[in-house]
């Protein structure tokens, strides 16, 4: 009777991980126990529907490259957090401009693009990718810089969006209050302000709810003691850190945080009163010398069309003006 009872768990062990090698060969999460972990991992949207799916999880996957990159008529730079606007964008751009087709767009912070830029290329694993883009949005700041180069036509704003704080589904950690991120006792996900432009918003935010001190609190000393970790890609990062109880709380956008709850992730939103928020604004302007002119500035010009307006709303983010 041991025997028997051995067999069957070794041959449920045995069929658990031939399960686990499939799921992984056909690019979707093993199966689970716990149905919350499907979403944790990127990408958050299904991917293109033509040619061989090969995304494994944590393993090869890249959810802030996007589209075609071989032969592209428009390639777009967007602040990283946009991510989940831009496959219905860009699917209603084709269909207003049925003449643009192949698109190449990248998701990663602000900052990391302007390097990019500087620099050519983007390296990530052992992929290098060098190409020009037509458009870039950013922040005001960024933009401006930009401008000021002589390097890009005037810009246009074209949405802005407001901070609220992530936290685990049922808030843990009580987490009521920006104050409460200074706490000894709260891990926080913060963007670093090196390369993302939220950062320095945050820290406005911060010091609205409780000065200089609690913004020195969690970028310094929280920072030194570890119990405030500093993202490289916060839209990324700091969501997974939370589902895997690796941080307590971040301050992030409030779109992204909506949008982790309406793909059913274990995440709860808290929202920042208007008195310690903070608002940014969203820039593109097109490159004076980019590769694909007029579909620069069609694509510019769809971004504060009424149908592009209505897309970044469906979104959470709030009208440019």
């Amino acid at each position: 009777m041991v025997r028997i009872i051995a067999s069957r768990a070794l041959m449920l062990c045995i069929v658990a991980i031939c399960v686990a090698s499939i799921a992984a060969a056909q690019g979707r999460p093993a199966m689970t126990t716990d149905n919350s972990a499907a979403n944790i991992w990127p990408p958050w949207d299904q991917p293109p529907a033509e040619g061989l799916n090969f995304t494994i999880h944590q393993i090869d996957n890249v959810p802030d490259l996007h589209g075609d990159i071989i032969d592209s008529q428009l390639v777009v730079f967007f602040a990283g957090n946009q991510f989940m606007v831009t496959r219905e964008l860009m699917a209603a751009f084709r269909q207003e401009h049925p003449e643009i087709q192949r698109i190449y767009w990248e998701t990663l912070p602000p900052g990391i693009l302007a390097r990019q830029i500087e620099q050519g290329a983007v390296i990530i694993g052992n992929l290098r990718i060098a190409i020009k883009p037509d458009v870039y949005t950013a922040g005001n700041r960024r933009i401006q810089q930009l401008q000021q180069q002589q390097r890009i036509d005037p810009a246009v704003r074209y949405a802005r969006n407001r901070l609220a704080i992530m936290v685990k589904k049922g808030n843990p950690q009580n987490v009521r209050s920006l104050k409460d991120l200074g706490r000894a006792d709260v891990r926080v996900a913060m963007p670093n302000p090196e390369w993302e432009g939220i950062a320095n918003l945050i820290i406005q935010a911060y010091k609205k709810a409780g000065g200089e001190e609690l913004a020195n609190r969690i970028m310094k000393e929280k920072v030194k003691d570890g119990t405030t970790f500093l993202t490289h890609i916060h839209h990324r990062q700091t969501p997974i850190r939370i589902m895997l109880d690796e941080s307590d709380a971040g301050v992030v956008w409030y779109s992204e945080a909506r949008f982790q709850q309406r793909i059913g992730n274990p995440i709860d939103m808290i929202e920042i009163p208007d008195d310690q928020n903070v608002t940014g604004d969203y820039w593109a302007g097109s490159f004076k010398d980019a590769p694909h002119t007029e579909a620069a500035r069609a694509f510019v010009d769809f971004l504060v069309s009424a149908q592009g307006q209505a897309i970044f709303k469906k979104y959470g983010f709030m009208p440019a003006k």
